[in-house]
């Protein structure tokens, strides 16, 4: 057996700088598959579901208080909603770029306090002659949006940089599962709210009530937050990194050991032993993707990201007006107080049966697949079969629900499904 494929053998004093340096990353991409980093990454990407989501089932309890009518207006939901999309488009930008420039570990952690902080603004936003609701809650979603934007691309690099070789698929699937788990678990939320505060919202006719409803559904979100928060301040930076740009050997071998006890020592008073490297600079990314054959993957990755997030969040953020214009679960009833208490029931019944039924299975059968199937097969029979869906969907939707609403719930579902597989 080589040198490199001994875990010890990056601590070897007999290895030149370089041997070590490839005994180093040998050890992460030699590990066992490890759900360490999995429960780290994931929970933010839990909390990001959520937090995004919830608003599917806020948005009409908002309006039941703040708009005439009792629902919102086009306007003030497109509001809403937007935000926070187009805050995670500047997080995602703002945060990749300092986790190249300052580090994984050090903004890692910094999103979350960002969420947490917008998050509990939302809760406690108030309405008055001089702040209008929706103008709060659209700007602390955004900045909320921002934070989210930052856990995206920190959770993945993070989660890539220490997963195996051989499991990396299945490491990286494993996070992005968790946001089936956040929207479900925003609905299941949703649900046990509707129903302890049924008493009240059947007694009084102003439904008052309804707004203690929507600022404990949203301020919930704080607490996975919070948990996950303590151990992302507290992981070590990735090897990759600390060995390529920060080019600390004696650290990175440090923190290639937490992949296999868990734990790591940060190195103090020591001269610091640097890796003799070339570095890349921007003239050599230029030329490395001036190159079709490099330019090509990036693309193709990128525009897959973005035909892949207009079913993510075109599904997501409004299954729960696609529920109520198929009249899933409307209420029958004629005294004003069971209606509103029944619609929203049932829309937090309609986002759990969605996410069930599709978003859950359609990520953790990928999870299956993934390392063995290939990533490519997987993505091309997504798209295919997603395209096949929307067009029966858009074009059958008079006929589909003339005969079924059951059916049209069902083609939901499976959209929903292979949009994660």
């Amino acid at each position: 057996m080589s040198a490199l494929r001994v875990p010890q053998a990056a601590h070897d004093s007999n290895l030149t700088p370089a041997q070590r340096r490839r005994a180093a990353l040998a050890e992460v991409d030699n590990a066992p598959f490890g759900w360490y980093h999995i429960k780290i990454a994931g929970v933010g990407f839990f909390t990001d579901a959520y937090d995004i989501f919830a608003i599917n089932m806020c948005a009409s309890m908002i309006g039941i208080i703040y708009s005439k009518g009792g629902a919102l207006t086009a306007n003030q939901e497109l509001g809403l909603k937007v935000a926070t999309p187009v805050g995670t488009l500047v997080g995602q930008l703002l945060f990749g770029w300092l986790a190249d420039v300052v580090g994984r570990k050090r903004m890692y952690g910094v999103e979350l306090m960002l969420i947490i902080v917008a998050t509990f603004g939302q809760a406690l936003a108030g309405h008055g002659p001089g702040a209008n609701i929706f103008g709060v809650l659209i700007c602390w979603r955004f900045i909320m949006g921002v934070g989210i934007g930052g856990d995206y691309p920190l959770s993945a690099i993070i989660t890539s940089e220490f997963a195996t070789t051989k499991y990396r698929g299945r490491m990286m699937n494993a996070v992005f599962a968790m946001q089936g788990f956040g929207n479900l678990a925003a609905a299941i939320t949703a649900l046990c709210v509707t129903a302890g505060f049924k008493g009240v919202i059947l007694k009084y006719s102003d439904h008052h009530h309804v707004d203690y409803m929507w600022r404990i559904i949203i301020g919930l979100g704080i607490v996975p937050a919070c948990i996950a928060l303590y151990y992302r301040l507290t992981i070590p930076e990735t090897p990759r990194y600390t060995m390529d740009i920060e080019r600390d050997l004696n650290q990175a071998e440090q923190d290639a050991d937490f992949v296999k006890t868990g734990k790591f020592e940060k190195i103090e008073d020591q001269p610091v032993e640097r890796i003799e490297m070339p570095k890349a600079s921007r003239r050599d990314f230029m030329r490395h993707y001036a190159k079709w054959s490099n330019f090509k993957v990036l693309f193709g990755c990128a525009y897959s990201w973005f035909a892949l997030d207009i079913a993510f969040y075109g599904l997501g953020l409004n299954s729960s007006i696609i529920l109520t214009a198929i009249g899933f679960g409307s209420s029958h009833a004629t005294d004003p107080n069971q209606k509103v208490y029944d619609n929203l029931f049932n829309t937090a019944v309609g986002n759990i049966i969605i996410s069930i039924a599709g978003l859950v299975p359609g990520y953790w059968v990928s999870f299956i697949f993934i390392d063995s199937w290939g990533r490519k097969p997987i993505q091309l029979m997504g798209f295919i079969l997603l395209t096949i869906i929307f067009v029966i969907m858009g074009f059958g939707y008079s006929a589909i629900l003339n005969n079924s609403k059951g059916a049209f719930v069902f083609l939901y579902c499976l959209a929903n499904f292979f949009q994660n597989f």
